[in-house]
């Protein structure tokens, strides 16, 4: 399975689905919405994939990746083209509900397609050219999608995004006999739980680190739009600043071979948590683009660090023929995240203004770095 082929589906399809979030979240506020509804919104992408994704890793488990990630960019193509056909705020909700969907099953699969073809020496390697496509594609996405609002509208930004997610597609559909395609069936008859992967003390700090590397994450994801158009930024600034956030990701997840080579996991981890903290702590501080774009661009040099290392942590830790399952039970904490506290973002936000949003994240991430440093000075498991 080339490499190349994986990273170019990706920037295909995750375009379409980040630039799709920015879309929704755009224009429900030029609809009036406020900013609670903006976090249900974005909580509904996120909805029932925690609900199907540890269901979803089982079937990639039992199936292979190749139908599943057809399916998903498929669905994903057609649900981000629903608010092109049908401009109103019953399509946005459709369209994130689909979404959703439809990445996670592009998502789960993808991953599950790098850590079962790569062996362990490698596995860290692979998983950061596939985190270095997220990168390229979180760039891509706020851009395409805040420049073509400003230019053309809200309703050809949905298109032009269908046309990446259709891009993808048609790679996939070409170059699907490339794809490893090797099911694991169980043999022994033996339910599988979710919590007999929890029972594992190493997945389950992962797991842990994940909901709040996640959470961060889906703090700025949420919170930038809505603060920028309270200052009255346009949207097309509003992606710029989103996307530094995704350069930053890019820039470092360029550099982690040689940082893998001098940074074990967890100290990589840590390091991660004490940047994010301090950018979040400096954020509500600032209104000028410049200084918010300089510290979204020190919080994506954070959060863009650890995701290959979180993935080879839980593909060295899991039990063989689980690997999918594992992944779908993160894609699970990662859902929880992007479902509750987008609407307890929005809640706090219209309740005490987004200042004290900001500060206590800044405190949680703060106390994750500490839990993240214990582990790092016990060495490895």
């Amino acid at each position: 399975m080339p490499i190349a082929l994986v990273v170019a589906a990706t920037v295909l399809t995750h375009t379409a689905f980040n630039g799709g979030r920015l879309a929704i979240s755009l224009t429900a506020l030029a609809a009036g919405a406020t900013p609670l509804t903006v976090g249900l919104l974005l909580s509904l992408i996120a909805a029932l994939p925690m609900v199907l994704a540890v269901h979803v890793g089982r079937l990639v488990d039992r199936i292979g990746v190749r139908h599943p990630i057809l399916c998903g960019v498929a669905l994903l193509g057609l649900s981000v083209s629903i608010p092109a056909a049908f401009p109103a705020m019953p399509a946005l909700y459709v369209a994130a509900a689909g979404s959703g969907v439809g990445f996670m099953l592009f998502y789960i699969s993808i991953q599950h397609a790098v850590g079962e073809a790569a062996s362990e020496a490698k596995r860290r390697d692979d998983f950061g050219w596939l985190s270095l496509g997220f990168s390229i594609s979180n760039f891509l996405g706020p851009t395409v999608a805040g420049f073509t609002i400003d230019a053309l509208g809200h309703r050809a930004a949905f298109a032009t995004l269908a046309l990446f997610a259709l891009a993808s597609l048609a790679v996939l559909v070409t170059r699907r006999g490339r794809f490893r395609h090797s099911p694991h069936r169980p043999h022994d008859g033996a339910e599988r739980s979710a919590l007999q992967l929890l029972a594992n003390a190493e997945l389950r700090r992962v797991f842990v680190v994940t909901g709040l590397l996640a959470s961060a994450w889906d703090l700025f994801t949420f919170a930038v739009p809505v603060y920028g158009n309270s200052i009255h930024l346009a949207a097309f600034t509003i992606g710029l600043i989103l996307a530094s956030f995704a350069a930053a990701t890019f820039l470092v997840r360029l550099a982690l071979p040689w940082l893998s080579r001098h940074l074990r996991e967890w100290t990589l981890i840590t390091a991660t948590f004490c940047i994010a903290s301090v950018a979040y702590a400096c954020f509500p501080m600032v209104s000028t683009v410049p200084l918010l774009a300089l510290i979204s661009f020190l919080l994506g040099l954070g959060l863009g660090a650890t995701q290959p290392s979180i993935l080879a942590l839980i593909y060295a830790k899991a039990p063989p023929g689980r690997g999918a399952e594992a992944v779908g039970l993160r894609s699970v904490v990662l859902g929880a995240s992007s479902t509750f506290l987008p609407l307890a973002f929005g809640g706090a936000g219209e309740a005490v203004g987004m200042l004290p949003v900001f500060w206590a994240m800044a405190t949680a991430l703060a106390g994750g770095g500490l839990l993240a440093n214990r582990r790092r000075a016990a060495g490895p498991s």
